[in-house]
């Protein structure tokens, strides 16, 4: 494609959107709208991730050993654990370990108890591994595979817990698929009646041009422009007004409702728009193409 075509195909595509003002507006508003929405979603959505994350890097399946079992067999076992494709990491608990830990728990404020015992350890045998998950859906096959260990005595997991923040991550993909797919749906719908009236407008013009031989790619090409600038500057708006209110969005929500701001800490603003940004711009700019794509098909036709 020659130069010329190039830039007057972007001109035009931009007169365009000036001859319609109006829908051009009515369409940059509901994708500004659309996005808007996506984004807040989004935020919503990526935070309950993290702090479901953060839950999950709290839960550990524990590994206690046989009676008698040897140092070296230990070491062995917590070689194989980290081989483990489902491990992010484990931290082994001695038997000194954990009766000092149950004393803190136990025998808070009754120290005379816990002294009682004086140099008997009641958790002699009770050496472990805590294990943390990468992703607590797989914890069912890593137990498995752990029963299965020689020198293995007992595996103890949070099966409740697993089953837990595995339904509420599905839940949450649900949900979110199901919002985009709608958000999508309104802004294609919406662009596609502007190019529409950009078509009818020009019908008579389009018709001349192609009996001259214009060919269908320079006839098209405007319209797709159209629809992709609608799309980005629909994108672009809402983002920055994101941008703006997200910081006092979450001190509004720390200060008001602080019972949530205990249960989950809140991402930055840079951690939230590293991926927003990139993925609202293509979201608009995919939009106003596929708009403009299909209206193309279904009314240019002379």
């Amino acid at each position: 494609m020659r130069i010329s075509t190039f830039f007057y195909t972007i001109k035009q595509g931009i007169v365009n959107i000036w001859k319609n003002k109006l829908f051009s507006l009515v369409s940059i508003a509901t994708m500004t709208a659309c996005i808007f929405l996506f984004g807040l979603f989004y935020m919503i959505v990526v935070n309950f991730q993290s702090m479901v994350k953060n839950a999950e890097s709290g839960v550990a399946v524990t590994v206690l050993f046989d009676e008698g079992i040897s140092d070296q067999r230990i070491e062995e076992i917590g070689e194989l654990i980290s081989e483990r494709p489902e491990v992010s990491h484990y931290d082994f608990i001695s038997a000194d370990e954990a009766w000092e830990s149950f004393k803190e728990v136990y025998f808070e404020g009754n120290e005379a108890a816990a002294a009682s015992f004086a140099g008997d350890n009641p958790l002699a045998n009770s050496a472990s591994y805590a294990i943390y998950m990468n992703d607590i859906s797989m914890q069912d096959s890593l137990v498995t595979y752990l029963k299965s260990v020689d020198g293995v005595r007992e595996v103890k997991q949070s099966q409740q817990v697993a089953n837990t923040l595995t339904d509420f991550n599905s839940l949450i993909g649900y949900i979110s698929a199901g919002v985009i797919l709608i958000l999508l749906g309104v802004a294609v719908f919406l662009i596609s009646n502007t190019i529409t009236v950009g078509i009818s407008v020009r019908k008579e013009e389009i018709a001349i041009m192609k009996l001259i031989g214009a060919t269908d790619y320079f006839v098209r090409a405007p319209f797709v422009v159209e629809g992709i600038v609608i799309g980005l500057i629909g994108a672009a708006i809402p983002l920055g007004i994101l941008y703006a209110l997200y910081g006092k969005i979450v001190m509004y929500i720390s200060d008001k409702f602080s019972f949530i701001s205990n249960m989950m800490k809140f991402l930055s603003v840079n951690e939230i728009f590293h991926n927003l940004i990139p993925v609202a711009l293509i979201l608009g700019v995919g939009i106003g193409f596929i708009g403009s794509r299909i209206t193309i098909r279904k009314h240019l036709r002379v």
